[in-house]
């Protein structure tokens, strides 16, 4: 009895030892926040985990917001934004650390009913300010425009309103929380026009409008000729653990900046021709 006893209490003894040591080495990196970026991270954190069993990458979205938030709480090791960490309110930027990992471009989009396929800065402040009503007003069918918005919380959001409403205040409008939830609307939707981010605009039933007859494309962001774009940032607080770090150093090297981001519809940090501060101010610098 006493010897089965002992057996049992071994054999317990093996198997919660096992158990730790599967569990011990598995290192899980939480990323959170911004939905524009969420398309590369879940695919890249997808790659990285499948070459480093031993980490467990998750990927949320919420909003930039949500993830400057988060970071800087420590309930997240990194959070994910379109915007920089001065520029949104109650972040204490100076306690994080900004790691610019992609440039995305953003893309005025309307339903393909509305038969315009470019509008001016001007004409786009006056849509998204409620002074511009109709189509026909921009030279387009006889149709109200309906305005869809990012939530507030949104980078994407604060992007376009820093780079085309020139202060003023956007006119009361739905607001959705993510760039795949404004994409089906505008599709399926008559009159509508909202904004998304390049990696989710590539769909046949939606119209991307040139602004100022300047078209949305990664050339045209790289040197600013096209400023509606923004960095993706990867903020971490802190001194990070060495899995987060190497995380990090992976979404930097070359087989995720030269392959990847192109792949998804990003935009390289080592092919811009230009960078841009806190301020929204642009300097031209050497190609890298």
């Amino acid at each position: 009895m006493r010897k089965r006893l002992w057996l049992c209490i071994c054999m317990l003894g093996l198997s919660l030892g096992l158990l730790s040591g599967c569990t011990g080495n598995n290192h899980r990196i939480t990323v959170v926040g911004s939905t524009a970026l969420q398309l590369l991270a879940d695919q890249a954190g997808n790659n990285y985990r499948l070459a480093n069993p031993g980490v467990s990458i998750v990927v949320q979205g919420g909003g930039s917001g949500t993830g400057l938030s988060q970071v800087q709480a420590g309930a997240v090791q990194i959070g994910t934004s379109d915007i920089f960490a001065e520029n949104q309110a109650g972040i204490n930027a100076k306690k994080l650390i900004d790691h610019q990992v992609a440039v995305v471009g953003i893309v005025p989009i309307v339903n393909k009913d509305a038969k315009v396929k470019n509008l001016s800065t001007r004409q786009l402040r006056a849509i998204f300010t409620g002074k511009l009503t109709n189509w026909k007003q921009v030279g387009g069918a006889n149709e109200p425009i309906t305005i869809v918005n990012r939530s507030k919380g949104s980078g994407t959001r604060a992007t376009f309103e820093a780079t085309i409403l020139a202060g003023q205040a956007s006119a009361k409008a739905q607001e959705q929380d993510s760039n795949g939830a404004v994409k089906k609307i505008v599709s399926s939707t008559p009159g509508t026009i909202s904004y998304l981010s390049f990696p989710y605009a590539s769909d046949p039933n939606i119209q991307k409008l040139a602004v100022d007859h300047v078209q949305p494309t990664d050339q045209n962001v790289s040197t600013n000729k096209w400023r509606l774009w923004s960095y993706e940032h990867m903020y971490t607080k802190g001194r990070s653990t060495k899995e987060v770090r190497a995380f990090i150093r992976y979404m930097l090297s070359a087989k995720v900046q030269k392959q990847l981001v192109p792949k998804l519809g990003y935009i390289s940090v080592k092919t811009m021709q230009v960078v841009k501060d806190s301020q929204n101010r642009v300097q031209r610098i050497k190609v890298r």
